[in-house]
């Protein structure tokens, strides 16, 4: 296929695919869909080898958020019956960090509902990293508290902080229909903050929410403009008591092809499956390796992930190896560039919600253009038995999945 031929020496080379030739990725039929995956898996073994990066969260304070972010089950309004507690403390925070970097993640994510964190905020979780930190040596810290104001960046970066997630979750011109509490371009400040600070940004999006395919392009094409190193790519997790809990439009074939696309327009980046690959690639989820490069160990923030150990023996049975504490994430040419990045570079590769972690541009395709506003598809096979609500690890007496 000439479509996939070309996106393989693009990727190769961290050449932007046009629009056009991502639509056609999104496209594509089933019947094509593994040599899709065989195409964008060159990519991702060329920049990252057969290595997958292992990442766990800590919700550090679950609920009761003031934003009304639809997708979310922490929203405002929110019925979905989840665990709702304030800060923890960072002893309990670095005991449910240990777990996770007992069972092989490098990296931690610190998460905390809420519209952005308060000073105070910022020095309870400076506290945190540096338990965390004390008691997990070489450990990775990403910390994800919404929205930043002015020098909170510097601050958490000062504390030992490593990268910031924020995530973009979908495409500007559709961001006012998810969430009207605060804006798109609140959230690009945000990465934009991070990024001055000199933390890895992290910042990916949310599919599932009805979006069209023009939207998913449209998304990753911006996360592409503002760089981040690592980019999340979350399936809705429809929650009862939420807004979206009847988006079920999701099937594993439509899932390798998001993260296709995304591996096509991001080549060299961190590409990671997060929230919800359980409940929409199920079994499909060891192909997906071949896409992504790093996933969530274990329970996301609400709702429960796959067992620690069947991670672990995903990864192995499909031919794929841990990445080791020692080893770098990225390739050379984005920590040379200062560790966040090749920031400036034309031709960079670009650049987590429930689950999401801690998450536009012109051209001719080989294949033309897709139909204008390309519909989202329409499967709606509700699956409520693959959704359940966390209630160990975090906040609760319960041991950690991991």
């Amino acid at each position: 296929m000439d479509l996939l031929n070309t996106l393989v020496d693009k990727g190769l080379r961290r050449e932007l695919p046009t629009r056009a030739e991502a639509l056609a990725v999104l496209a594509t039929s089933d019947d094509d869909l593994l040599d899709v995956v065989a195409a964008a898996g060159k990519v991702r073994r060329h920049w990252f080898g057969r290595r997958v990066k292992l990442n766990y969260l800590v919700n550090l304070k679950s609920g009761l958020c003031p934003e009304d972010c639809s997708y979310c089950s922490q929203r405002l309004g929110s019925k979905a019956d989840i665990l709702k507690y304030t800060w923890l403390k960072p002893d309990d925070a670095s005991k449910a960090a240990a777990a996770g970097v007992a069972g092989g993640a490098k990296r931690v994510c610190l998460v905390a509902s809420g519209r952005g964190p308060t000073d105070r905020d910022v020095d309870r979780v400076a506290g945190t990293i540096k338990a965390i930190k004390d008691q997990n040596e070489g450990v990775e810290v990403c910390a994800c508290l919404g929205l930043l104001s002015d020098g909170q960046a510097d601050r958490l970066r000062d504390a030992g902080a490593d990268a910031y997630n924020h995530n973009l979750n979908t495409s500007e011109s559709t961001y006012g229909d998810i969430t009207t509490t605060h804006t798109y371009a609140d959230r690009v400040d945000t990465v934009q903050k991070a990024h001055a600070a000199g933390l890895s940004a992290c910042s990916g999006l949310i599919a599932g929410m009805g979006e069209t395919d023009e939207d998913l392009v449209d998304v990753v094409f911006s996360l592409r403009d503002l760089d981040p190193d690592s980019v999340p790519v979350n399936f809705l997790i429809p929650m009862e008591g939420t807004p979206l809990a009847q988006e079920w439009h999701l099937t594993p074939q439509r899932c390798l092809r998001i993260l296709a696309m995304v591996r096509f327009v991001c080549p060299d980046v961190e590409v990671r499956i997060a929230g919800g690959r359980e409940v929409h690639l199920r079994t499909m989820q060891p192909l997906a390796l071949n896409l992504a490069n790093s996933i969530f160990l274990g329970d996301y923030l609400t709702s429960e992930g796959q067992a620690g150990h069947a991670d672990l023996e995903m990864i192995a049975d499909a031919g794929f190896e841990v990445e080791g504490a020692g080893e770098v994430t990225l390739p050379e040419h984005r920590v040379t560039a200062g560790g966040c990045g090749s920031h400036g570079e034309a031709d960079a590769g670009c650049g987590s919600h429930e689950g999401a972690g801690c998450g536009s541009h012109e051209g001719a395709g080989v294949c033309g253009s897709a139909p204008a506003s390309t519909p989202a598809p329409q499967v709606d096979e509700v699956r409520r038995d693959l959704v359940s609500v966390r209630r160990r690890g975090a906040g609760t007496d319960l041991a950690p999945n991991a």
